[in-house]
Formats: C-alpha cells, structure tokens, sequence
C-alpha cells in the first residue's frame, strides 16, 4: 500500500520514471545511523536517510486529488479504487514531466512512516528535497549527516503560522504534506498534538503560507473522507479526524493551487 501510495506521488509531481525501475523500501528505523560525527551549528549545519544521503539543517521564527494552474478551483473528479482514492484535477496531465535537477520538493512531516519513505523515494531519484519538521533532533537520529545539495532540514511547526517563513519556500517547485496524527487519543496527541490542530489548522496555515509559483502540493489524506458518517468509518471519526482532514482537502482545493490529495 505505501508503496503504490509513493509511485503514486512521485507520478502526481510528474518526475520521470526509467520503465524498468524497481523501488525497494527499508524502514529507516532498522537502518541506525551513528550521529558522533555530527556537528551542532547555531543556525545551519549539514545533517543523512542512510550513509549515501545527505541534509542540511536551518531554523526558521491515502487518496489522491490533482488540480491544474488554468482552472485550480474547480472540482476534482473521483476515481474509486478498492482502498484507496485517487482524485486529479481536470487539467493534471498538462504539466510536462522535468528533469530531477530543476526541481526543490519542500516535506512536511518527514520523520512519520509514510514520510521517512516519501524522502527516501525522492533522495533515491536525485530529487532535493527541503524537509520542514519540529524537532531538529529526530532528523538528525533519522537521517544522519546529509548534503545540503541534496538534503536540507528546516525547523518549523506547521500548527504555528509564524514558522512558516517566506524563506523557507524560496526556490521550492514541489510539497508534499505528510503530517498526521492518531485518530484516538493517545500519547502522540500530547502538545498540542489533536486532530483539529494537525489536519487541520496545520493544513490550513502551511497551504496559506505558500506562494502562488509553486508548481504542485501533495496532501496524503485517509481513507474513509467521504463516508464518515458509515461504518467502520464513523467509529473512526469518533473524535473528529476525518473531519478535520476533509476541511483540509477542501481548503487546498478552494487554495487556487495546483493539488494532488492520495487518500490512502
């Protein structure tokens, strides 16, 4: 499933796929990177998936949807699959593919399952990639020392719309959005953590912190959006995550940018 999701995002961002290529993905967290070697600058210093990788670090105070520039708010069309959905927009196929090199994929929320193997899929191609995350820290255990020409790490929060700085897109062509949390309470709902605050609000402020030049934004989403009141869906929504996820699909939509949203 997370693999189809990911051949499904890389499709979406339109970057060439050599036909006889075979992606085989390794949880990072099996994959220990010794950090001795790294070293803590006070605003930027170089940060790594695996030895082969590479980031550079700054600070800064599953269904899938696509739009196109020329007519960016309209409504997507639907196409059911058996778990997952995948929604375009009327005009997707009318951004021609590019090079790996002219491109800069901004990923929020890359230290989560579905991210660490989003990074890991783009770094694999030669993409650069610019990763926001809230704990510096967790990138440096996750990624190891990286290459800023191919990895970079800004830290922000996507729930705080002052962290969300003009300069952290600058020279961004691409993002993809793979933040989320549980739909129970649990642990991870701690700080701040909920559903609303997440799916949400933090939707909300990084697709309005955006500027208009960027070429494509990617929204992983869940199955289930659209039949929250049904079962086994409505347990699911109990506390709310479908519905927060389905206003943020619905603001990228209204946004005027051009969208893809994998529902998975």
């Amino acid at each position: 499933m997370l693999a189809l999701s990911l051949m499904r995002l890389v499709r979406a961002l339109k970057f060439p796929i050599p036909m006889a290529t075979q992606l085989i993905f390794t949880p990072l967290s099996s994959s220990p990177v010794a950090l001795d070697r790294f070293s803590i600058a006070p605003r930027r210093s170089a940060v790594s998936v695996r030895p082969s990788l590479s980031i550079s670090r700054r600070s800064s105070s599953s269904e899938t949807s696509t739009s196109s520039p020329s007519r960016r708010a309209a409504a997507a069309p639907v196409v059911n699959a058996v778990k997952e959905e995948v929604i375009e927009s009327p005009a997707a196929d009318s951004e021609a593919p590019s090079s790996a090199s002219s491109k800069l994929v901004l990923v929020a929320g890359g230290s989560g399952g579905v991210g660490q193997l989003v990074v890991a899929s783009l770094l694999e191609r030669n993409i650069k990639t610019r990763l926001l995350l809230r704990d510096l820290d967790k990138a440096i255990s996750l990624f190891g020392q990286q290459d800023e020409e191919r990895l970079q790490v800004w830290q922000g929060d996507t729930r705080n719309p002052e962290d969300l700085d003009p300069s952290m897109f600058e020279g961004v062509t691409h993002v993809i959005c793979c933040t989320g949390t549980t739909a129970f309470p649990s642990k991870r709902w701690e700080g701040d953590n909920s559903p609303e605050r997440v799916d949400w609000e933090g939707v909300r402020n990084l697709i309005s912190a955006l500027p208009s030049s960027i070429k494509r934004v990617v929204l992983v989403s869940s199955v289930g959006i659209t039949k929250s009141n049904e079962l086994p869906w409505s347990i699911m929504n109990l506390f709310g995550v479908l519905k927060y996820k389905k206003m943020g699909e619905d603001f990228l939509r209204q946004s005027g940018l051009p969208f893809t949203i994998l529902r998975g």
